[in-house]
């Protein structure tokens, strides 16, 4: 198939439909807003619940074919937490891992996919890091600052998103206003001397609409390293971090969007043998400016951007000389054009046009390593069809081409369907494909290996839902399987050896550590269930069940069959909120994770964990909230990651006002 040969059709088709329909499209932004009424943070969530995510436009869950989770402003609120990592744990099918408390390096795993087989965008730019060796996003800095949406998109979705979406997406979004003028602020204060403060302020001015929110955390901390491996001393953690939007009317139907998000953190390491004075800086910055044009009285909307985003680590150990011990920076650039058209009623598309420019900078100073760069460059095409073809049954396809300037054309398919019965019913099917390039850091460092091929996946999943009671009890459960092969992974060099590839890039001589390599395959397949029961107007609970099996099936290996490192076959998430007559709620959370190992050889087990949360509420004003959470509240002393401390008991107080 010729990589136009989609969108062609499409540009074809759609100006003699548009001008005979007297219907819209959805706007082709993963950062729209939805005007729909959204009804929280469950598999039952409403018919009107609107998706951004899947599509990269909005969409009704129930035209949505694969699965997801929408965490609306009142789920994000209810929840509390400082991180959008630990918001996400306690969805379907996702596991979490940290090397010691806030800020430490976190890893989320969806359907137990690698950590860097996830595609974060935020407000519609995705953001990864070239210069880190797999390539993915460190959620470790990633607070809730002014997040208004997160959804989570699980499996391979690489004919939207591209590379890096192999495990699945997680969208995160920031409001645009909807008042003329409107704010909010919070604050919040306790265990281990944590403080956190949230304030945003927005509104609409004739044609300008803007909203920037900032957050500012502090806290002593945990020892990184737990203490039976050495830890004693606290390491603290500060971040600062803000972020904004804003949109300019120009004319009807035309109009420019500036978005922007800025993120410096510090935090104090440990070294291998436990305390230390190390500590480690990170910078992120996202950064987006785009038009967008609406034609035929909005039944074709276009959208022409330029994002940008830019990644700087540096680690200091200040008893060493230089005290630098490690740098690195990556960055992209992408150049994108968007659209999506109603055909006619029921029948909408969206496609589009992506160019994209990577490049890394690494460097140990301290070691006296030779500064490592790269640069690759990928062109993009895709497209995808949704069509209402009966009522209640729609059906998606998609195509995307990428033409890689060192990999070459990659062409990737999907499909699905979603049939929703008058009797409540809701039944899913898709069928999608993902793959990931090697990183530059694979391909250019010491450890680099220009001759690696990407990384491939297909997956299927099926499921249904019930709903009861007009929406007011759901459940349903999807099953799933993911095949992966071509996963890079790192081969050590041990002496003496006559594998070439351990030798230095241009030496004859000198040996290498290890180098980079396409030697494994890994096969997932599990269920995913959940459900919600509005009891009474006043009383919700929900809850999920997860069985991932995430096994090593690398032709040869001694752990072929074995579960993969860090994720839990088995796990689950319960929660309960009632509100009270005058306005107060209180809630409680309880969250189960099975054991998991630490390698794939599966010689060093880590128990099982049951973290129990909970929270009250006080109204003291019209629009502020008092309210006082407690998080592990039995203290539970558990490991995500062997070796590395975990957060006990805490609680905190504050107080959160909107306007």
């Amino acid at each position: 198939m010729s990589k136009f040969s989609f969108l062609a059709g499409l540009a074809l088709i759609a100006p003699a439909a548009l001008h005979a329909q007297q219907i819209e499209a959805p706007r082709p932004d993963a950062a729209a807003t939805p005007d729909a009424t959204e009804a929280g943070d469950s598999v039952a969530s409403s018919p009107d619940t609107v998706v951004v995510v899947a599509n990269r436009a909005p969409t009704s869950i129930d035209r949505v074919t694969a699965s997801v989770t929408v965490l609306d402003k009142a789920a994000i609120d209810r929840a509390g937490d400082f991180a959008i990592a630990d918001l996400l744990v306690r969805t379907p099918g996702v596991s979490l891992s940290r090397n010691g408390g806030y800020g430490t390096v976190t890893s989320l795993r969806i359907r137990g996919a690698e950590a860097d087989q996830t595609a974060v965008v935020i407000d519609g730019v995705k953001l990864n890091d070239p210069s880190s060796p797999g390539g993915g996003f460190d959620f470790g800095n990633l607070l809730t600052n002014d997040a208004t949406r997160v959804e989570v998109l699980r499996g391979p979705q690489s004919i939207l998103w591209g590379s890096q979406a192999i495990g699945g997406v997680v969208n995160i979004v920031t409001p645009l206003p909807g008042e003329t003028l409107e704010g909010s602020a919070d604050v919040e204060a306790g265990s281990r001397d944590t403080v956190s403060g949230r304030a945003a302020i927005g509104g609409r001015t004739g044609p300008l609409s803007f909203r920037i929110g900032a957050q500012a955390f502090t806290t002593d901390g945990i020892s990184a390293i737990a203490p039976g491996f050495g830890g004693g001393e606290r390491d603290g953690y500060t971040n600062q971090s803000v972020a904004g939007r804003a949109l300019l009317e120009l004319a009807p139907g035309l109009s420019a969007d500036v978005r922007g998000y800025y993120s410096n953190g510090r935090i104090e390491l440990d070294g291998f043998a436990g305390d230390s004075f190390e500590y480690s800086k990170a910078r992120e910055f996202v950064g987006y400016a785009g038009l967008n044009l609406d034609l035929f009285d909005g039944r074709f909307r276009n959208r022409v951007g330029y994002g940008y985003t830019n990644v700087d680590r540096d680690n200091f150990d200040p008893q060493s000389q230089p005290d630098k011990t490690f740098e690195s920076n990556g960055r992209n650039e992408r150049f994108e054009y968007q659209g999506s058209v109603a055909i006619t009623n029921g029948i909408d598309a969206t496609f589009g046009a992506e160019n994209e420019v990577s490049r890394f900078r690494s460097a140990s100073p301290a070691f006296g390593t030779a500064t490592d760069r790269g640069r690759a460059e990928v062109t993009s095409f895709y497209g995808q069809l949704n069509a209402t073809v009966a009522q209640g049954l729609t059906l998606t396809g998609g195509v995307r081409n990428d033409d890689h300037n060192r990999f070459g054309s990659q062409t990737l398919f999907a499909a699905g369907g979603v049939y929703t019965a008058p009797w409540g019913t809701v039944i899913r099917a898709s069928y999608s494909e993902g793959f990931k390039a090697p990183t530059l850091y694979q391909l250019f460092s010491e450890y680099g290996n220009q001759s690696l091929d990407p990384e491939r996946a297909k997956g299927w999943e099926a499921g249904a839902e019930q709903r009861f009671l007009d929406g007011r009890v759901a459940v349903g459960a999807t099953y799933f399987e993911r095949r992966s092969r071509d996963l890079i992974s790192f081969a050590s060099c041990f002496a003496p050896t006559t594998d070439p590839l351990c030798l230095v890039p241009g030496s004859t001589t000198a040996q290498r550590f290890g180098y980079y390599s396409n030697i494994a395959r890994a096969f997932a397949h599990g269920v995913e269930a959940a459900g919600r029961v509005a009891i009474t107007s006043r009383l919700l609970v929900d809850g999920n069940y997860s069985w991932i099996a995430s096994e090593d099936r690398s032709a040869g290996s001694a752990s072929f069959g074995n579960q993969l490192a860090r994720r839990p076959r088995h796990s689950w998430n319960a929660g309960a909120s009632y509100s009270l007559p005058a306005g107060a709620s209180i809630g409680a959370n309880v969250r189960w994770s099975g054991e998991t190992f630490e390698n794939v050889s599966n010689t060093i087990r880590l128990k099982p964990y049951t973290l129990v949360d909970a929270r009250v509420e006080l109204p003291v004003l019209t629009n502020v909230r008092l309210f006082v959470r407690g998080e592990n509240l039995f203290d539970r002393k558990y490991q995500t990651a062997y070796g590395f401390g975990t957060l006990g008991r805490s609680i905190y107080a504050g107080f959160r006002g909107r306007f």
